[in-house]
C-alpha cells in the first residue's frame, strides 16, 4: 500500500467517528494493547498500542470533519505528493531538493523523495517556526508590550 485516501467524511460519518472516538479513548492505554470484540464474528482481536493510537488520531480527525490520509513511512513520494504534504508548490519543492534540504533519488529523469525525508524536513521547519514564535513572545514581554 502506498497511500490511502480517506476523503472528508460526512456528517454522519463525523458523528459516528466523534461517538466511537469517545468510547475507544476510555479503553486505550499507552503502550498497551487494547482487546477489541467484533461482535459479527464473535471473534476478538488484539491491537498493538500503536494502531490503537493511530485509530483513534484517525477518529478525531473524521469527528472534526477532516479528511485522513495514511502514508507509509518508507513509501517513496513524487515530487507532487511531497508538496501536497508540505503544502507548497512543487516548483518550492524542486528548490529544497535542488539546495540539499530535503534528500532524493531519480528514476529515470523523475524525482522521489522518501516520505520520511519529508517529514523530517517538516518537523525541523516546525521546531524553527515555534522557536521564532517563542523568541516573538519573549521580546515582546520584555519591550512590556502587554503579552
Amino acid at each position: 500500500m502506498l497511500a490511502h485516501r480517506q476523503l472528508p467524511p460526512t456528517e454522519e460519518d463525523s458523528a459516528l467517528a466523534r461517538m466511537s472516538g469517545t468510547v475507544l479513548a476510555r479503553y486505550a492505554r499507552t503502550n498497551h494493547p487494547l482487546r477489541v470484540r467484533v461482535t459479527e464474528q464473535e471473534q476478538t482481536i488484539e491491537l498493538p498500542p500503536g494502531a490503537v493510537e493511530l485509530l483513534l488520531e484517525i477518529l478525531q480527525a473524521m469527528a472534526a470533519g477532516r479528511g485522513v490520509t495514511i502514508i507509509p513511512q518508507n513509501a517513496e513520494l513524487t515530487t507532487v505528493q511531497a508538496a501536497e504534504i508540505l503544502n507548497v508548490s512543487r516548483p518550492f519543492l524542486i528548490k529544497l531538493l535542488e539546495n540539499g534540504a530535503i534528500p532524493y533519488h531519480k528514476v529515470g529523469t523523475h524525482r522521489r523523495v522518501r516520505m520520511e525525508d519529508v517529514m523530517h524536513y517538516k518537523e525541523a521547519i516546525n521546531r524553527e517556526r515555534e522557536a521564532a514564535l517563542d523568541q516573538l513572545v519573549e521580546d515582546a514581554q520584555n519591550l512590556d508590550m502587554g503579552y
